[in-house]
């Protein structure tokens, strides 16, 4: 049988002159990929045991690089090269995808290296490992080798379509995740985010619309406020915020949690995500301060509009148990400061900032039996109304009163039979 052969040498000088998709060659993947065509290239000039061998270390190395390759950025374990050099092209977040994301034109010189780039990469992703089998082979190789996959793409059609719809996908990590931390190494991608939806969640369905409408107006382009869920624990007020996240982030929605001591660089964060098509909800979590936080004022120019206002791709979603945020003692309230009543006011305004305060309050007897009652259908809890309820009752004495965390947490001893 004739020997199939791979321009090695074209395919290897190709991978390095890389222009719009350089950042590809970052990838562990891709430097494996130039070092196996390296080698076998050198096995096709000058045979040899020695060259030989490097090549099936070379070639062993890629196909355990293409075997492992993580799911959220290919075909777990399918061991698919197309598909991965597919999903990798379209996520590469070079200048050109940052360009069309910014509603930018691009220099003619940049769209035809584009085009010339993209018709390499499709040749690239039939890159047979059988060539490389055949010519090990023909080196004197004896032992069995790693086979990979590959199927037919359209790269180009997939990564225009890409461009158009990238207010809905994004790009980058972006594309790959939706929900992200803001922490002192920037924006970090959750890989493994909370997946509560809308229908697992109990009661308050009234506060609950709000939000959600005021989100929905939000990526319709629409008027939209920054939100202040304020109440008791217990009550879903951040389980209602990750729910709606997760219902829209196919609508190009990203939810970014910033703790409390980095609210300073939100003023950064605003900058990293202008320009960015898609929107972005800033969540704080359990928002409180003490009289003195330097957060506080930071916190107050940003939602007053100041120099480093959200832009039309931002919102601020927060929760709080205090309804004023602001921590206060009595020696505060009384004081010595000659106006003291104008700073009661700063710090008591705060809350008012928010465009939208929707409360969230604990549950009466018969709207937290009605959560229990709804939670056990979901959770296949077989149980007599009246025993029920009389369980339910006694377990929210026992805890912390009644709430839909409380709710939950009887319902899931209950099923797990505790």
């Amino acid at each position: 049988m004739k020997r199939t052969k791979e321009p090695y040498r074209e395919y290897y000088q190709e991978l390095r002159a890389l222009t719009v998709f350089r950042d590809l060659l970052s990838l562990p993947l891709f430097q494996k990929l130039m070092a196996l065509l390296d080698a076998a290239d050198q096995m096709e000039k000058l045979p040899s045991p020695a060259h030989t061998a490097q090549t099936a270390e070379a070639y062993c190395d890629f196909a355990a690089e293409l075997y492992a390759y993580p799911p959220e950025k290919g075909d777990f374990l399918s061991a698919n090269f197309s598909r991965i050099l597919r999903t990798l092209v379209l996520d590469s977040e070079n200048c050109y995808m940052r360009a069309k994301a910014s509603g930018h034109e691009t220099a003619a010189p940049i769209e035809t290296r584009l085009q010339q780039e993209l018709d390499f990469l499709q040749r690239l992703s039939s890159l047979s490992d059988q060539s490389f089998c055949d010519s090990l082979e023909s080196g004197g190789w004896e032992t069995s080798l790693p086979h990979w996959n590959t199927s037919p793409i359209s790269l180009a059609e997939d990564y225009y379509r890409r461009i158009e719809l990238l207010p809905q996908t994004g790009w980058g990590i972006f594309a790959s995740c939706h929900t992200f931390l803001f922490d002192e190494r920037g924006l970090v991608p959750v890989r493994h985010p909370d997946l509560q939806s809308l229908s697992e969640l109990s009661g308050y369905e009234r506060e609950r619309t709000q939000v959600l409408r005021n989100t929905e107006n939000f990526m319709d382009g629409g008027t939209a406020s920054n939100v202040l869920l304020y109440g008791d624990a217990g009550t879903g007020k951040s389980s209602t915020i990750k729910a709606i996240a997760n219902s829209l982030k196919n609508r190009g929605l990203r939810l970014v949690e910033v703790k409390k001591n980095q609210l300073y660089r939100i003023p950064d964060l605003l900058d990293q995500l202008s320009g960015n098509p898609l929107k972005f909800i800033l969540f704080i979590d359990d928002l409180s301060f003490s009289g003195n936080d330097d957060n506080f004022a930071a916190l107050k120019a940003i939602l007053e509009g100041g120099v480093a206002a959200c832009g039309k791709n931002v919102l601020i979603y927060a929760t709080s148990n205090r309804r004023h945020l602001v921590k206060e003692t009595m020696t505060e309230r009384q004081g010595d400061e000659l106006y003291l009543n104008d700073t009661l006011q700063e710090t008591m305004s705060l809350a008012a900032r928010f465009g939208l305060t929707i409360t969230f309050q604990k549950p009466g007897k018969d709207a937290y039996l009605s959560i229990v009652r709804d939670l056990a259908k979901q959770y296949g809890l077989e149980m007599d109304d009246e025993e029920l309820c009389i369980k339910a009752e006694a377990y929210a004495i026992r805890s912390n009163g009644r709430s839909p965390r409380t709710a939950k947490h009887f319902v899931e001893l209950q099923k797990a039979g505790l």
